[in-house]
């Protein structure tokens, strides 16, 4: 009986001990943090043809790593810088282009990324996404000539994240910014500078012209001014000589009388209209 006893403890004990190990090889714990998703798969459910049996997830998620694993994809925004590549215009031109994209991936979106692509977010941007940013700029450089394409550059970038955003948005991406640098072939380049240079040229000679006739301007209106100044003055100088004349000439007849004058009293002679008669030498 004790021996009984003794062998049904020890298989309690062997029960014990592989239920304490077997989550140690068959059962996983993983974090997913909250600026990221988790996409909780089971492994035999990934066929080409099959449905994924796939659930999104976050926080701490324990999962048996024989038959299920985890994928996580980062939800904050990712910003890509890509390699410059040319397109080609409409009458031939050959244009560089040297775009960035700021985007970030849906939640919601996680399983059917996952389920489509089976790639990291850095493998979808060097494959998947390059090829759309080359198409939509290709088709939109093709309906472009390469002078409407400089006077328009504004325009074109608008229509190529138009339709940026229509293909990346049905994939679960949202783009929330795009730039891009558009350089011309030299050729045009070079035209384009000369034409510059030559507006630029028209408009330093016009301001030339606009500063001489301004300068000739304030010359007349010195020259004129300074006429009327001394016009003034001479006006003024002849109105106080006239001035000072007329009050000096009866002082300078009394004085001439008074040198012309014998130093007699006047005589009168009769009537009743008397008159002094004053000798006044010559």
């Amino acid at each position: 009986m004790k021996l009984q006893n003794s062998s049904w403890l020890k298989y309690v004990i062997a029960g014990i001990v592989v239920l304490a190990i077997v989550p140690i090889f068959f059962v996983r714990c993983t974090r997913v943090d909250s600026s990221a998703v988790g996409v909780k798969f089971n492994k035999l459910s990934l066929t080409d043809q099959g449905k994924l049996d796939a659930t999104p997830v976050t926080g701490y998620v324990f999962y048996c790593p024989i038959t299920t694993d985890v994928f996580t994809y980062p939800t904050f925004v990712q910003r890509v810088d890509y390699q410059p590549f040319t397109v080609t215009t409409r009458d031939a031109a050959i244009f560089t282009m040297d775009p960035t994209m700021a985007y970030y991936l849906n939640r919601d979106k996680a399983v059917d990324v996952f389920f489509k692509y089976r790639r990291d977010l850095d493998e979808i941007e060097a494959g998947y996404m390059r090829t759309v940013i080359y198409d939509a700029y290709r088709i939109t450089a093709n309906n472009y000539s390469s002078d409407e394409l400089m006077a328009n550059r504004a325009k074109f970038e608008n229509e190529v994240r138009v339709m940026l955003d229509s293909t990346l948005t049905a994939e679960g991406f949202t783009v929330t910014e795009f730039t891009s640098q558009i350089t011309p072939p030299e050729s045009l380049r070079q035209m384009i500078d000369a034409k510059n240079a030559a507006v630029q040229a028209a408009l330093k000679a016009e301001n030339e012209v606009k500063e001489a006739e301004a300068n000739a301007k304030i010359a007349v209106a010195k020259a004129e001014g300074d006429a009327r100044a001394l016009k003034i003055k001479a006006d003024a100088e002849a109105y106080y000589n006239r001035t000072i004349s007329a009050s000096l000439s009866p002082l300078i007849v009394q004085e001439d009388w008074i040198e012309k004058w014998d130093g007699k009293l006047p005589s009168v002679q009769g009537g009743e209209n008397m008159m002094p008669i004053i000798n006044i030498k010559k």
